[in-house]
C-alpha cells in the first residue's frame, strides 16, 4: 500500500522519511507548492501550516498517486495528563475545533449552523493497528487555526471535546482533501508540548520528532500487512 504522509514543515517530513532508512537515498519530486519525498512505502511532503495549506498540499500530493491511505503527521500539543510530552496520539476522530461561529450563547460548530461538517472518523481497524504497533494513545485530535496559549482556552476545548488527546493545525484540512477522492485518512501526532499556557522553553521538539521517526519505523511492517490483507480480499 502506498501512503501519502502530509506534514506541516520540512523537519517533520524528514523525521518520517528517516524511518525508511538513509535520508540521502530519498527520491524527491516536485508537486505544486511542495517537494514530495518518496521513501519506502511513503510519499512524504511538507505542505505548510494550517488546514488550508494542508488541504491544498494533500490534493496535489494525491494527484501524483495513486495512494491507498493518507496520513496527517507531525508534532502537536498534548492535553495533560492523558497525552504527556513525548507520547504519541493516533486520532479516533479528526475534529475542526474552531470552525463555526461565536454567538451570545457561546461557540456553535459549523454543523450547528446547518451546513458543512466538523469531524472525520478514520477507519477504526487501521487506528487499532497503529495504536497496537506504536503504543500510541487513541483519542480525538483537534484541528485549530490558532494554537492554544492559555489555561482558559485549553479548559474550554476540553469542555467542548472531552475525548481530545491532542491539538494541531493540519489534520482536518488533510482529511477534507482525502475524503473528496475517497481515500481513507489517519492522523498521528507526537506530543512536543502541553496544551495550555505558551512556554516555548518547555517544548521538546527534538524529542517529539524522534518519537515520530520511531513510530513510522514501526508502521512499515503494519503497512505491509495491510497490503497483504487487501490483496487477499480482492
Amino acid at each position: 500500500m502506498r501512503v501519502l504522509v502530509v506534514t506541516a514543515v520540512p523537519a517533520e517530513r524528514d523525521a518520517v522519511t528517516r524511518a525508511c532508512g538513509d535520508i540521502s537515498e530519498v527520491r524527491a519530486h516536485q508537486v505544486p507548492g511542495a517537494e514530495l519525498h518518496r521513501a519506502g512505502p511513503f510519499g512524504v511532503l511538507s505542505g505548510g501550516a494550517g488546514p488550508a495549506a494542508a488541504a491544498a498540499a494533500t490534493a496535489f500530493g494525491l494527484a501524483s498517486g495513486p495512494y491507498g491511505l493518507v496520513v496527517s503527521a507531525g508534532i502537536g500539543g498534548g492535553f495533560a495528563p492523558v497525552a504527556p510530552v513525548g507520547s504519541l496520539v493516533v486520532a479516533s476522530a479528526i475534529v475542526a475545533a474552531d470552525l463555526g461561529a461565536e454567538t451570545p450563547e457561546g461557540f456553535v460548530p459549523v454543523t450547528g449552523l446547518g451546513f458543512g461538517r466538523d469531524r472525520f472518523t478514520p477507519p477504526p481497524a487501521r487506528v487499532r493497528d497503529v495504536a497496537a504497533a506504536t503504543g500510541a494513545l487513541t483519542a480525538e485530535i483537534l484541528t485549530v487555526s490558532t494554537v492554544t496559549g492559555s489555561a482558559e482556552r485549553a479548559a474550554a476545548l476540553l469542555a467542548a471535546h472531552p475525548a481530545a488527546g491532542a491539538e494541531a493545525m493540519e489534520g482536518f484540512g488533510v482529511a477534507e482533501a482525502a475524503d473528496r477522492v475517497g481515500v481513507p485518512v489517519l492522523e498521528i501526532r507526537a506530543v512536543s508540548n502541553a496544551v495550555g499556557p505558551r512556554d516555548r522553553d518547555a517544548w521538546r521538539i527534538g524529542d517529539a520528532l524522534s518519537a515520530l521517526t520511531e513510530a513510522f519505523g514501526k508502521l512499515v511492517p503494519v503497512l505491509e500487512g495491510w497490503t497483504h490483507h487487501d490483496r487477499n480480499d480482492s
